[in-house]
């Protein structure tokens, strides 16, 4: 076979693998054959060496291991105790996983990553930190009193093909619980957060309130938002009028939280498989369980680039983490005062944070929160740290720079070489096609199952107006069409859209089967329905079908 990259194989090499000729670089060409081996490569030997010369990973956040470049993508569930979290996942997979325990009172106690595996099987925390094919060793650090709270429910089912869930305890109003939980509960989120590719945080609409501990946890997610999305669950046991209400007081519980000028998307719906208690609202629930579907199936495809993003981020961080650890250093006197100068330096920190801002030109949000630096800072020897090694920096900025320009080339054609990766099984595929398909038989897709023309029925209103319009051997113009069809008060573009497909033989001129066509078509886009690209077989006017 013929090297990527050479000549011979133009096509191949384009697509597989990147050589960076810089001559700054190693002498010999970096090869990447998928952009997960890129991630890890370039981690390994760019970014990781000056986390580890900064001490990066006492402060912020463990190193990466080469699991977290290979593990399917993964949704963390959180919320506070019976919002639904385990039933969501049940209803996802359409099938029990072990160690599942569901009831009104806080059952899931533990941490349960639900995986895919050959057989049906638990995986005990102790266990799961010791194996290098899984993302979770570097929780290690957690301690006992957290593995003992962690495992992994394993099972062949479709859904865990592509994704994996993550199951966490329900979070618990008042004080005294969340002292009694013997490892720091926000902490473990805060890690998950950092490896996941979606974050669903789930609440009850019959019982809506946002406990201290909850309000921590979701503070704790921070520079997460881009991955955050809300579920108001059990939306089915209240009124239309109550759940404006609930809605709108999430809304505003959030926006005091989650500090964004963008308001996070929130799913309303009854997620499970019961009957609804007070069916108005139905089709919104319909059509939110399916917006939130299409956004789950799409996380195999942006995999890869969410852990680009993640790797971008972690590096800004790491070079911030440099400048603040260095200055601290230069700051640090030879020989006497070390202790008080240590304080003080602790309590300045805020100006130092400016000091860089400005040396460096680096925006404010690129900087870890004060207050905990401030408390990781106490227990550190600064006489221990080291001072500014620009190459280590300029290697980061360098990555940032150039190879993660490349990589996101490789992104863009490995997305368009696999075939549209999606979840499949379990829920997702109870709504694909068939009568209950969302929208099916409504809009444009009304009568497709009708023997007879559903334009037929309203075509002798639509004939009326045809025979004002003047037409000459059974045809009127674009023009005499034009009058009547702008009546409907949509615009040109839509109205363009709605003349090409009633025209279905693109003659320019519209028979009276057309005319009631395009009638028939401004009904269903007035009524709030999409327009088809192309017209379903079911609206071809009667004269206009080829009979086989």
């Amino acid at each position: 076979t013929e090297q990527p990259g050479t000549a011979a194989n133009p096509v191949s090499g384009s697509m597989f693998s990147w050589v960076s000729k810089d001559a700054r670089r190693k002498k010999e060409p970096e090869l990447f054959q998928t952009v997960a081996e890129g991630l890890r490569q370039l981690y390994a030997q760019k970014l990781l060496p000056l986390e580890e010369h900064y001490r990066f990973h006492e402060f912020h956040s463990p190193a990466l291991e080469d699991a977290d470049f290979d593990n399917k993508p993964m949704v963390l569930l959180v919320g506070q105790y019976s919002t639904g979290k385990t039933t969501f996942i049940r209803h996802l997979i359409e099938q029990d996983f072990p160690g599942m325990r569901i009831g009104p009172e806080p059952t899931t106690d533990s941490f349960i990553a639900v995986m895919h595996g050959p057989t049906e099987g638990v995986v005990p925390g102790n266990a799961l930190v010791v194996d290098p094919r899984r993302p979770f060793r570097k929780l290690n650090a957690f301690g006992n009193a957290f593995l003992n709270r962690f495992m992994c429910a394993q099972l062949p089912n479709p859904v865990l093909d592509s994704i994996s869930i993550i199951d966490t305890p329900g979070i618990l109003s008042g004080e005294k619980q969340r002292i009694s939980r013997g490892y720091d509960f926000a902490a473990v989120l805060e890690w998950f957060a950092e490896r996941v590719d979606r974050i669903i945080l789930l609440f009850d609409a019959h019982k809506l309130d946002i406990s201290d501990e909850f309000s921590e946890v979701i503070k704790a997610l921070k520079n997460h938002e881009d991955k955050i999305r809300v579920v108001l669950n059990k939306a089915d046991q209240i009124e239309t009028q109550q759940l404006m209400r609930v809605y709108g007081a999430l809304m505003w519980s959030l926006g005091k939280i989650i500090n964004t000028p963008e308001v996070v998307r929130v799913y309303i719906g009854s997620f499970w498989s019961h009957p609804l208690l007070i069916p108005d609202n139905r089709k919104l629930f319909e059509a939110e369980e399916q917006d939130l579907f299409k956004d789950i199936q799409s996380l195999p495809r942006n995999a890869a680039l969410r852990k680009l993003n993640d790797l971008i981020k972690r590096a800004r961080l790491a070079k911030v983490h440099a400048y603040i650890i260095s200055s601290l250093k230069k700051e640090m006197p030879n020989v006497f005062g070390k202790e008080s100068k240590k304080k003080e330096l602790v309590n300045n920190l805020g100006e130092i944070y400016q000091k860089i801002e400005r040396e460096h030109q680096i925006s404010p949000g690129d900087f870890p929160s004060l207050r905990k630096m401030q408390e990781l800072l106490q227990t550190q020897d600064f006489s221990k740290f080291q001072a500014l090694k620009p190459k280590l920096l300029d290697t980061v900025d360098d990555m940032l720079a150039n190879d993660i320009a490349r990589l996101m080339v490789m992104v863009r054609q490995e997305e368009s070489l696999m075939p549209s990766q999606v979840v499949k099984g379990g829920a997702f595929d109870g709504t694909m096609n068939g009568p209950f398909g969302h929208g099916y038989g409504e809009g444009a897709g009304e009568g497709i199952d009708d023997v007879e023309w559903v334009v037929g029925k309203d075509k002798p209103t639509y004939d009326e107006i045809f025979y004002t319009l003047s037409p000459v051997n059974g045809k009127i113009t674009g023009a005499n069409a034009k009058k009547e069809m702008v009546k409907s008060k949509l615009p040109n573009t839509v109205l363009g859209k709605i003349w090409k497909l009633a025209d279905v033989d693109r003659d320019g001129l519209l028979d009276d089967e057309e005319f009631a066509l395009a009638n028939h078509l401004i009904k269903v886009k007035l009524e709030g329905h999409e327009l088809p690209a192309d017209l379903p077989p079911h609206l071809v006017p009667p004269s206009k079908r080829r009979h086989e």
